[in-house]
C-alpha cells in the first residue's frame, strides 16, 4: 500500500498573524530587557565605592554592565 504526503498550505493569513505575534513578542522581550537594565543600574548606583570594588566594578563600569541586558554592550 502506497502512502503519499501531500504538502498542505497554511490557511490564508496564518503567516501574517504569526509574524504579527512575533513582532509583539520581540517588543515585549526588549521592554523586559530594558526594565532589567534600569533596575540593575539603579541598584548598582546605590552601592558604595567599596561595595562596587568588592564585586569588581567601578562607577564608570556600571552603565556598561547594565547595558549587557539590553544587547547594547
Amino acid at each position: 500500500m502506497a502512502h503519499f504526503d501531500t504538502p498542505r498550505r497554511a490557511p490564508f493569513g496564518a503567516v501574517t498573524i504569526y509574524r504579527f505575534v512575533q513582532m509583539f513578542d520581540r517588543f515585549f522581550a526588549a521592554l523586559h530587557r530594558w526594565s532589567i537594565a534600569q533596575k540593575t543600574d539603579a541598584v548598582l548606583r546605590s552601592l558604595s565605592d567599596r561595595e562596587l570594588h568588592d564585586i569588581g566594578l567601578s562607577r564608570d563600569g556600571i552603565e556598561d554592565f547594565s547595558a549587557q541586558y539590553t544587547g547594547r554592550g
